[in-house]
Parts: C-alpha cells; sequence; structure tokens
C-alpha cells in the first residue's frame, strides 16, 4: 500500500474541510449544519493552535480529513487530543488513507504536546471500532474489566 499524502489544511481550504464533513454526515444521515455553516465555522476554526485539521490526497482532490483538537488536562503536562472526525470518501476506503490520517494525526498532536487522544465511537459502528482497535486505541483502562462510555447532552 502506498503512502497517501496528508497535509494540515489551512483557513484556505475551510470550504473543503467544510464540504467533507458534510459529506460524512449527510452518508451517515446525521442532521446538521449545510457544507457552507461548516466552511464557515472551519475559517475561524483553523486559525486556532489548539485545532488541527489534517487532509489526504491534494487540495485540489482531497480524498479524506481528520478533525482534531487539543485542551489542557490535570492528567499530564501536556495537552489530551480528541480525535472529532476521521473521514475518508466511501469509493476511496480500505486503501490505507484512514491509517495515513490517523498515524499523522498522532505525530503532529504529540509534536503539539499531547500526552493522550481520546476518539468517540458509536458502538453499532464495529468497523470503525475495529479500526482504531487495530491502531491501539481501547475502551477499557489497563487493569479494569468494563468499557469506558462516552455520554452527551445538547445545550
Amino acid at each position: 500500500m502506498a503512502v497517501t499524502d496528508v497535509f494540515l489544511a489551512g483557513p484556505e481550504q475551510a470550504s473543503t474541510v467544510g464540504r467533507l464533513l458534510y459529506d460524512f454526515n449527510n452518508e451517515f444521515e446525521t442532521p446538521g449544519p449545510t457544507a457552507e455553516q461548516f466552511a464557515a465555522r472551519f475559517r475561524s476554526l483553523l486559525v486556532r493552535d489548539n485545532v488541527l485539521v489534517l487532509l489526504s490526497g491534494t487540495a485540489e482532490a482531497p480524498t479524506g480529513f481528520a478533525f482534531l483538537t487539543l485542551r489542557p488536562t490535570p492528567y499530564y503536562d501536556g495537552t489530551l487530543a480528541q480525535l472529532e472526525e476521521l473521514y475518508v470518501q466511501p469509493d476511496l476506503r480500505d486503501q490505507g488513507i484512514g491509517t495515513d490520517l490517523l498515524k499523522t494525526a498522532l505525530l503532529r498532536v504529540r509534536e503539539r504536546g499531547a500526552a493522550e487522544m481520546h476518539i468517540n465511537v458509536d458502538e453499532v459502528d464495529t468497523d470503525t471500532r475495529r479500526f482504531y482497535e487495530r491502531h491501539g486505541f481501547t475502551n477499557i483502562q489497563p487493569g479494569k474489566d468494563y468499557r469506558m462510555l462516552c455520554y452527551l447532552r445538547e445545550l
């Protein structure tokens, strides 16, 4: 498998990232903002140093993206990274693009001082759970015999 080009997106790629996130939500029938609304929000997010968006492919023909945030934590001297979204276009899956995005994401957040990465995955999404587990992620803390869960509430 060839290594995919993965690069850090800047504000000039906000429309591209917005469209990819819209496509991701649309594929999984998740209601949300329009591609244009996402683009407007990414224009302000992509200038922050606690937000990273990685694109795979090229700026003209992106194949996927990873969206990450960093936040302070008292548990480490560094930050905690959250992989908010990782998406590869459906017809390009199973070619190593997601792996390249994830490996680059891990490298980039380590460079920015992150000590741990969190990822939320729907329980029914077994393929995605297997993907992250294959890359060393777990939902069971060492020494425990129960799964960690994520709860949310819209405000």
